[in-house]
């Protein structure tokens, strides 16, 4: 049977089993389908660098752990892969799935933008309203064109803009207790 005209196709989890393996990255928000390139060499450097100060204090406190690019099942109808995140031992512990994906929020999810419009909108849009539901603590929008990160903390169960961190400025969290970094040396 074929979806009615205008009728919005629902894609699901098992349908990205369906999908060619050709270097494409393939998301699933509220049931829409989002196809991204390899990313620019520029967002992966960010990514990388945010990782490295993240892992380093992680392995220095051993409160968590911290990866790139993991895949989030949500639900069959949410499932991302966020640049970096951090997620608590403990939390960490019940979240990660048979296959080595989490199945739920960690505490801590960035993104690097992308170029273009529709990027954008996914990440500052699309994924801070899914994060902001799902539970997740704290989301860093990190814009390496305009070397700055936007810092979204939960108020009141839902994720709310903190700060908008610069150049000049330090990456700290109160979820990371010492964790602490220069903006500007994720952007050199």
């Amino acid at each position: 049977m074929q979806p009615a005209a205008g009728a919005r196709v629902r894609w699901t989890a098992a349908d990205l089993e369906l999908l060619p393996d050709n270097g494409n990255r393939y998301e699933i928000i509220d049931g829409e389908l989002f196809v991204t390139r390899a990313p620019h060499w520029k967002h992966q450097e960010v990514s990388g660098r945010l990782f490295a100060l993240l892992d380093y204090w992680s392995q220095q406190t051993g409160r968590g752990r911290a990866a790139v690019g993991p895949g989030i099942l949500f639900s069959e109808a949410d499932n991302v892969i966020p640049d970096v995140v951090w997620a608590s031992g403990e939390r960490l512990a019940v979240l990660l799935d048979a296959a080595g994906h989490l199945s739920g929020a960690p505490e801590l999810v960035v993104e690097v933008l992308s170029p273009g419009e529709q990027n954008a909108r996914r990440d500052r849009e699309l994924k801070l309203k899914l994060y902001s539901a799902r539970g997740v603590q704290e989301y860093w929008i990190v814009d390496w064109q305009l070397q700055q990160i936007e810092i979204y903390r939960r108020e009141q169960a839902a994720l709310a803009l903190a700060a908008t961190l610069f150049s000049k400025d330090l990456l700290a969290s109160p979820l990371l207790p010492g964790f602490g970094g220069s903006v500007a040396s994720l952007f050199v």
